[in-house]
C-alpha cells in the first residue's frame, strides 16, 4: 500500500516515453534499470542509467537541450540527440546516462501531465528520493522500463 500522502511522488501518471533516438545504445539505457535521482546525486552516477524528474525551466532555441530544475529549485542540464519536435513544459520525467560533465544525456523523456487538476509535488517527490537513498534495504526501487 502506497500511503496517500506520498502518492503523488511516487505515481508516474503516464508511462508514454518519447524516445530521443532509435539507435542502438539509447534503446539499450532505455531498457536498464535506472536510479531515481535529483540534482546532488548527479556526479554519483556518471556513465550510469538514471530517471531524473524535474519541471522545465529553459529551452535552448535549437531545442537539442534544456534544464530542469529538481525539488529543491537545483538545476540539471539534458541533452538531445534530436531536437525536440513538441512543446516542452511543465514537469518531465527524463530517463538517460549522466555525462562525465554532469550533463543527463537523455534516451526518452515523458511529460507527466498535469491536466487533471492534481499538480505533481517536486518537492514531495525530492523527500521520498532522499529517503530511498538513504535506505536502499528497505527501498530496492530502481525502474525498468521494459516489458
Amino acid at each position: 500500500m502506497i500511503f496517500p500522502a506520498l502518492q503523488p511522488a511516487c505515481l508516474i501518471y503516464n508511462r508514454s516515453y518519447k524516445l530521443c533516438t532509435a539507435k542502438s545504445f539509447e534503446m539499450a539505457v532505455f531498457e536498464l534499470q535506472k536510479a531515481r535521482i535529483n540534482s546532488d546525486m548527479l556526479s554519483r552516477y556518471i556513465s550510469r542509467p538514471i530517471c531524473f524528474v524535474g519541471r522545465v525551466e529553459k529551452i535552448h532555441p535549437t531545442g537539442k537541450s534544456f534544464s530542469l530544475s529538481d525539488g529543491e529549485g537545483k538545476s540539471a542540464s539534458v541533452e538531445l540527440n534530436e531536437p525536440l519536435d513538441e512543446e516542452l513544459s511543465g514537469v518531465v520525467e527524463v530517463l538517460g546516462m549522466v555525462s562525465n560533465k554532469g550533463t543527463i544525456m537523455a534516451s526518452a523523456y515523458n511529460i507527466l501531465r498535469e491536466d487533471k487538476g492534481i499538480p505533481f509535488d517536486l518537492e514531495l517527490y525530492n523527500d521520498v528520493l532522499k529517503v530511498i537513498h538513504d535506505f536502499p534495504q528497505h527501498y530496492p526501487f530502481e525502474i525498468a522500463t521494459s516489458g
